[in-house]
């Protein structure tokens, strides 16, 4: 997929939605979060796994981390990433650009709890250098994605 497909999917289920892009990388939540002037958290890092059913995509809070009991408990299995390799063909994007605003067939898109700390989220638009400013819930509602908590508790500094 491509920042092209990502505003057709946007302009087809929500039209007030659009993607930015931008001269500079977007491809890690460090520099997403200095390219878009925001926190770190308000990164929505999209993350590729592996469960029994087929490939899923996570979104959650840009500081967040897998809790892998949490994840084990829902799912069944040990979180495993995609491999670099893998990503591109079982998700339709490149490493550095997945973001849930999929079509493939079978890609089941969860949403982690940890997006809820924000009033708007940034998940990537399709490629290393674009982003979509959402709130959170709109966020679940376009993507059908199912709301599950499997983030680690943020240790307090």
């Amino acid at each position: 997929m491509s920042v092209e497909q990502v505003k057709s999917f946007l302009a087809e289920r929500a039209p007030e939605i659009t993607v930015t892009e931008l001269a500079e990388s977007t491809a890690t939540v460090a520099d997403a979060a200095q390219a878009f002037g925001v926190a770190p958290g308000q990164i929505a890092k999209t993350l590729s796994v592996h469960l029994e059913q087929g490939v899923a995509l996570i979104v959650m809070a840009g500081d967040a981390k897998i809790h892998n009991g949490k994840f084990k408990r829902l799912f069944g299995l040990k979180p495993r990433m995609l491999k670099g390799e893998e990503v591109q063909p079982l998700t339709g994007f490149f490493p550095g650009g997945v973001c849930p605003f999929t079509t493939q067939v079978g890609v089941a898109v969860f949403c982690d709890e940890s997006l809820k700390s924000y009033d708007f989220v940034l998940p990537a638009g399709g490629n290393a250098n674009s982003g979509v400013k959402i709130t959170p819930k709109r966020l679940a509602e376009i993507c059908l994605a199912k709301w599950i908590d499997v983030a680690k508790e943020p240790v307090e500094a």
